[in-house]
């Protein structure tokens, strides 16, 4: 195994903190991470991580030598795609994380579209409603919506998600179509808690360019878009979702949007990935392809 590659896997576990992880996103047998690392160690006659029955860690050899694998692997692929032939098929595996309806319903029927116009990349598409730490995970690009988090990552701005609120016909005859805010008060809604903190997120409205919140009463609480749709659907109650996520039930007629004037905040939507001083050809073909199908799915504004 060459140095490069030795390099690039002990960078990998130094950032799982577990060969069984690393051997996981590196799609490599366990043994053969352990073996490179072990031959890392002997050619540098030194020892850089330290291991117990549950984690590896870093010793500061290691970590010397992490910050310096770091920039020679940029430095190795940045002069790679210097020389690399403008026509050259991007080929590999990419790693990409999304919400699970975007993953489901826009990103994952149009794959096929680009598979087709790239058969040397293999996508692998992680589908959850909570964030992943993209360096830990070895994901190379997530879509995040909301506000971001400073955390050392690249960020593409794609636009803003337009919320809406609404209800079944059901749920509206049995209590009535609020007018304002303040009608809310006799009202039901399904509770939505974050699926990574837990936090129950408080019914919102924008009043004169300022944010308003209120709680409102709930008998059921889930932490996914898909069981929130449900519940309304169900008529236990108001619901605050992205517009594009209830387009289909509202042109049904499954689904009422109501308070039109006093709506939530619309939501920043950003493609995020590890930082690099150039992303490799394939990622780069494959964000290019992804942009359109998210900006035109989401209905950004």
């Amino acid at each position: 195994m060459d140095r490069v590659d030795l390099f690039r896997i002990f960078t990998r576990v130094a950032e799982a903190g577990s060969f069984t992880h690393a051997a996981h996103t590196l799609g490599l047998p366990r043994s053969s991470v352990s073996a490179a690392v072990q031959e890392l160690e002997a050619r540098l006659g030194t020892r850089l991580l330290n291991r117990t029955t549950r984690r590896v860690a870093l010793t500061s050899d290691g970590e010397a030598l992490y910050a310096r694998a770091q920039n020679l692997l940029a430095d190795f692929e940045e002069t790679e795609g210097l020389f690399r032939q403008a026509g050259a098929t991007p080929s590999g595996r990419i790693r990409v994380d999304l919400p699970g309806r975007v993953g489901r319903l826009i990103v994952a029927p149009a794959l096929p579209g680009f598979l087709a116009a790239y058969p040397d990349i293999d996508i692998e598409l992680g589908v959850r409603d909570r964030a992943v730490d993209l360096v830990e995970d070895g994901i190379d690009c997530a879509l995040r919506v909301g506000p971001l988090a400073d955390s050392g990552l690249i960020a593409r701005r794609l636009g803003e998600l337009e919320l809406i609120n609404v209800a079944s016909p059901g749920y509206l005859a049995t209590h009535g179509t609020p007018d304002t805010p303040a009608d809310l008060d006799r009202h039901w809604t399904v509770a939505y808690a974050s699926p990574t903190t837990g936090r129950v997120e408080p019914w919102e409205w924008i009043d004169n360019g300022q944010v308003l919140t209120r709680s409102l009463r709930a008998r059921l609480t889930v932490n996914s878009a898909e069981a929130l749709i449900a519940g309304a659907l169900a008529g236990l109650g108001l619901i605050q979702i992205p517009a594009y996520d209830v387009a289909d039930h509202i042109a049904g007629g499954k689904l009422i949007a109501v308070l039109p004037d006093h709506r939530a905040e619309p939501l920043p939507v950003s493609l995020v990935y590890p930082h690099r001083r150039q992303l490799s050809h394939r990622l780069r073909a494959f964000l290019d392809w992804l942009v359109p199908v998210l900006e035109q799915g989401l209905r950004l504004r």
